[in-house]
């Protein structure tokens, strides 16, 4: 497709279900449970993260009908990551929000299972997304913020072409850390076409 075909829409529109050679990110369902609640009650996923971790699965489970009432509200997306050979079995989430219409930006997060570090699978879903958003959305800006000692999300998006805006200073209030420093990192679709 090229620059100028683009179709610009919402990516409120359908539920994102992005394959990609390796890796598929798709909806999270109720059957998802305990592999999200793997993830959701490991502390080392949580270092670097806005989010609290989560020691009932019952929390967890509530929050699968939660991502559904989310997305219809247009507020944040939700999606699980897993292999393509393995579809069923969820290995981490990927989460698109603050999307600005006016803008065409969205900000991406991810998060992955302490067992599958390592393997480059953060790095292939945020190929597998960026062309997505780019190519099937018509998104301008994709934009990450990260902690300093977050050294291996920094080195996940320098690999996929992202660009260090800088360090937002004492910008922020991140649950369970504080006011926090964040690196802002983005990738602006005309990047594609340098």
């Amino acid at each position: 497709m090229k620059h100028n075909e683009l179709i610009y829409k919402s990516p409120y529109e359908a539920y994102p279900h992005v394959e990609a050679e390796e890796v598929i990110i798709r909806k999270i369902v109720s059957s998802d449970l305990d592999r999200l609640y793997e993830i959701y009650s490991n502390e080392n996923l949580f270092r670097h993260s806005p989010m609290m971790l989560k020691k009932n699965k019952e929390t967890v489970a509530n929050m699968i009908g939660h991502f559904e009432r989310d997305f219809n509200k247009h507020k944040m997306i939700m999606l699980g990551i897993a292999f393509r050979k393995t579809p069923d079995d969820l290995v981490g989430t990927f989460e698109l929000f603050d999307y600005n219409k006016v803008v065409n930006m969205i900000t991406v997060g991810y998060r992955l299972n302490e067992q599958f570090w390592g393997q480059g699978i953060v790095s292939k879903a945020v190929q597998a997304m960026t062309d997505y958003l780019f190519n099937c959305i018509g998104i301008n800006r994709i934009q990450a913020f990260v902690m300093p000692e977050n050294i291996k999300s920094q080195n996940v998006l320098i690999r996929n072409g992202f660009t260090v805006e800088g360090t937002i200073r004492q910008g922020t209030v991140w649950k369970g850390h504080g006011v926090v420093d964040l690196i802002l990192f983005s990738r602006l679709r005309a990047d594609e076409f340098d």
